[in-house]
This record gives C-alpha cells, sequence and structure tokens, in this order.
C-alpha cells in the first residue's frame, strides 16, 4: 500500500517541487530597475535582447525597463537612489559630475558620436564654410558655441556669422519646410533616415571629424555611493553577450527586438535605424580610455560648460 501511493503521489510530488524550484529562481533574481534615455528604439537593441533571450536571467538579474516622462530626469534618479542604472550621455555624465552629484559610468552602450549637423543637398551647401549667414536649428540650445563653434571655425567661419533658432524637437520638419538651413543634434542613424523616408536627401557633417574630441554618445550610469560591483559585472557580461549576438545576426536579431513591442518598432525608420546603428555598438561595453573622458572634459571646461574639472578616474569604472 505504502508503494503504490508513493507511484501514485510521485508526478504530483515533481510537479510542486519544480514549482517551488522556479518559484525560488524567481526570487532569488536581484531587481535591477535601468531607465532610458528615451522611448525605446534601435538605439537600445542590446538591452531589449539581453532582457527577451534572457541573458540578463542568465546572470541572475531581473531587469526592468524604463521609458523616461522627461528626459532630463534619468541622471537625477540615479544620483537620487531611486533607480539603479540609467542610460545617459557622457557629456551629461561630466556635466552632472563637476556639479558634485554621485554617479559613475559603468559601461559603454554606443561608442561613438551619433550628433551631426544636417543640411539638405538641394540647399547647395557642400560644406561647413558655405553656412556663413545661415540659420541653424538647434532641439536644445545653451552650448553652440562648444559644437558648431568649434566645427564652423574649423573651416573659418565664425560663430556670430550664424543665427541659431531653437525648433525644439521638431528637427526634420524646420530643415525639410526651409526655416532653417541646417539643423544640429539631429541624430546620423534617424534623422538622415527620416529624411530619406519623406523624400529628402541630405548631407551630415560630423563634429569627430571638424574639431569636437570623440566621444561616446550613450553610456550607462550608475549611483557612485549605492552601486554593487558584481551586479554591474553581470549586466555588462549580459550587454556584451546580446551585443555580440546582433552583430553576428543582425536579421534574426531585429525580428526578436521588434517583438519587444511590435506597433511601435516594426516600422521603415526603425528598420533604417537598426541597420546604421550595428557598428556604432561598443562590443566591449566595460572597457573604457581615460584619457578620452579627461579630453572631452576639458573641451567642456574650455568652452565654460562646466566650471570645474573632474577627473575621469574618479567617475569612470575600470575593470
Amino acid at each position: 500500500m505504502k508503494s503504490t501511493f508513493f507511484k501514485a503521489a510521485k508526478p504530483q510530488l515533481f510537479a510542486a517541487a519544480a514549482l517551488m524550484l522556479a518559484s525560488f529562481s524567481a526570487s532569488a533574481e536581484e531587481k535591477v530597475t535601468l531607465m532610458l534615455d528615451w522611448f525605446v528604439n534601435p538605439n537600445h537593441g542590446p538591452i531589449i535582447l539581453a532582457k527577451e533571450k534572457g541573458w540578463f536571467a542568465e546572470q541572475g538579474l531581473d531587469v526592468q525597463i524604463q521609458e523616461p516622462a522627461d528626459p532630463s530626469v534619468p541622471d537625477k534618479l540615479v544620483a537620487a537612489g531611486r533607480i539603479d542604472l540609467a542610460v545617459s550621455y557622457q557629456s551629461t555624465l561630466i556635466s552632472s559630475t563637476a556639479a558634485e552629484l554621485p554617479l559613475v559610468r559603468s559601461a559603454t552602450l554606443i561608442s561613438g558620436p551619433l550628433n551631426s549637423l544636417i543640411v539638405l543637398d538641394k540647399s547647395g551647401i557642400k560644406s561647413l564654410a558655405d553656412l556663413k549667414g545661415k540659420n541653424i536649428g538647434v532641439a536644445i540650445g545653451g552650448n553652440e558655441d562648444a559644437t558648431i563653434g568649434t566645427m564652423l571655425r574649423s573651416e573659418g567661419v565664425d560663430m556670430d556669422t550664424v543665427k541659431i533658432i531653437n525648433v525644439g524637437w521638431a528637427l526634420s520638419s524646420s530643415l525639410a519646410s526651409g526655416k532653417v538651413d541646417a539643423i544640429w543634434g539631429g541624430l546620423r542613424n534617424f534623422e538622415l533616415n527620416q529624411l530619406a523616408i519623406e523624400g529628402y536627401d541630405a548631407t551630415a557633417f560630423y563634429p569627430e571629424e571638424h574639431g569636437v574630441p570623440p566621444y561616446d554618445e550613450l553610456i550607462f550610469v550608475a549611483n557612485k555611493n549605492k552601486y554593487n560591483p558584481d551586479t554591474i559585472n553581470k549586466f555588462n557580461t549580459a550587454i556584451e553577450k546580446a551585443t555580440v549576438y546582433l552583430i553576428n545576426h543582425p536579421e534574426q536579431a531585429w525580428k526578436e527586438f521588434v517583438a519587444y513591442s511590435p506597433d511601435t518598432l516594426n516600422n521603415d525608420l526603425n528598420r533604417r535605424a537598426w541597420e546604421d546603428t550595428l557598428t556604432r555598438f561598443a562590443l566591449r561595453p566595460g572597457a573604457v580610455e581615460l584619457k578620452r573622458y579627461d579630453e572631452y572634459a576639458e573641451f567642456m571646461k574650455q568652452h565654460n560648460i562646466i566650471k570645474t574639472l573632474p577627473q575621469a578616474k574618479d567617475y569612470v569604472l575600470t575593470y
């Protein structure tokens, strides 16, 4: 009788044990809150793939991805200890550090500039020198002399000879409508494609080719006083695995990426941007060159964007 009961109950016991094990595994995962810099788009490919393909979970992490209602707040929320990680910009991190916010760079997502100065081909503007006397639209005003000014001066154009117009986020439409002759802040993997879709041939001038020091466009930041090195290493391992995968298998990775939110991601603009972003991702997210950060901080200090000069060794995690 005892033996018969055991045989009958065995499947139920195994099922209960499996359920308990799954429950334990789920509860054992470390929750990590990650706020993006903007709504989900191809720039976030490795993050979405690491989540969807289980590579965060493989590292024992339950990464909760959030989109900001206000793109200016992710860094501040990390500094306040309200979220664990955020996608940010190298220049923002340097400014925040100079302002004594407790932040550190924990990894790189996109390892080169995406910002560019864009003109329509039909405008007849063939070089930066042709922008003398022209109108340049920007999304956020304040630091034009450091970026646009440096680029223009590289070809002998004084900043005083152009007019800066704040067009908000209507960069592409302002250029297409003729409201401005050029736009600054358009991403080379997005705005160029948006204009092409709308039937406009355009050319981009790249800051790193015209006097502006190269920099990392997108990075991850953590709270300097609260981050866990082991958690950061696990997170970076998953991001690196996802990056290698999407570069090796771009078509399959695209399908898996858009499956995250088909209604918002599966469109022509994102498809084109996906292809143009593949070569921009950092193959070794945890790797970093401190000299590169120090040089860009010096550039910001020279142009009075920051008042004090932070040292990269104090706000950049190295592994």
